[in-house]
């Protein structure tokens, strides 16, 4: 079972005990699973709701969401999806009034009788905190996915439309998620990719096994990351290091076979004679050989001093020829 399915699986688990938390999660899965005929026209417009998933468990679900909440008993009907030949299990309400009573409490009619454009969920339904996680998870549960967290940290919702991908980011701000939108193959996919976004998504959606599933995984990989950062750097660092002391031993030598050491000040002919004994010793290190005891930053001030004169001489070497 992928991980996504087993975050579905944990949140159908969970069933909001207020009425208003349950109308919010079957608002969510109407609006984005749901579809709507109307028969007649002026006052005596009828409505026929029906709802279609390709996952019997969240089909369950709505059929449940709308027992409890309107005592209307409803059966679940399995069809071929033309698309792609899976099972697509259908809801279809058939009673005119039932249908009118299910969208009215969604917020899916508009006072003259209209439907809304596209199934957009009046945001009336979703003023509370508990409220905006039902529909959140409604939404998810039929039209969203999490990437397994050991590949990727990728989490997404098929809004269908702008409107419902502007409305669904508002909900996931309320949050302090910051989610964002692309357009794929003409719908609006509302995704997040921050792993620490990710779990908060999960935790709103009550899916808190897998939150602590994803949390264990990027405690691993973060530490993993600090590791290799460190090492590298530490690498990094060593290399500079060589790379200097060679430099160093390039530079004294050079000095030794031109105008010899003995031409440098005393100060500067010790050092130098100390890192032709010592070509890969620290510079804290070789400090404390000195005479009296000298600091890093003084023996580096003084190996700098034999590079310029390594300089000068090289200098000097050009202009010759």
């Amino acid at each position: 079972m992928s991980f996504s399915m087993g975050v579905k699986e944990e949140v159908l688990k969970q069933m909001s005990t207020a009425r208003h938390c349950k109308i919010a999660e079957l608002a969510g899965i109407i609006s984005y699973q749901g579809q709507v005929a109307i028969y007649g026209c002026g006052n005596d417009k009828r409505y026929r709701l029906c709802i279609h998933t390709e996952n019997i468990m969240i089909a369950s679900r709505a059929c449940a969401l709308i027992k409890k909440t309107f005592k209307v008993t409803t059966q679940v009907m399995v069809r071929s999806n033309p698309l792609n030949n899976s099972r697509l299990y259908v809801i279809d309400i058939k009673d005119f009034e039932d249908s009118k009573s299910i969208l009215m409490a969604v917020k899916l009619i508009k006072p003259d009788g209209q439907v809304n454009d596209n199934l957009l969920v009046d945001e009336v339904i979703m003023q509370s905190p508990c409220c905006k996680r039902a529909f959140i998870r409604g939404a998810f549960l039929v039209g969203g996915s999490v990437t397994d967290p050991h590949k990727a940290y990728h989490f997404e919702i098929n809004t269908q439309t702008e409107n419902k991908a502007s409305q669904l980011i508002a909900l996931f701000k309320t949050f302090g998620v910051n989610a964002k939108k692309v357009v794929r193959k003409g719908n609006y996919i509302v995704y997040i990719k921050e792993g620490n976004q990710i779990s908060d998504v999960l935790n709103i959606c009550g899916a808190h096994v897998a939150m602590m599933e994803l949390e264990n995984v990027r405690i691993v990989k973060d530490m993993r990351n600090s590791i290799n950062r460190q090492v590298n750097c530490e690498a990094a660092n060593i290399g500079k290091t060589v790379s200097a002391a060679t430099k160093q031993l390039e530079d004294i030598k050079l000095i030794k076979n031109t105008i010899g050491l003995e031409s440098l000040k005393d100060n500067l002919r010790e050092v130098a004679l100390l890192r032709l004994e010592n070509d890969d010793m620290p510079l804290k290190d070789l400090g404390l050989l000195l005479d009296p005891p000298l600091g890093k930053s003084g023996v580096n001030h003084r190996l700098r001093k034999l590079s310029e004169i390594a300089d000068n001489i090289r200098e000097d070497s050009k202009e010759d020829f």
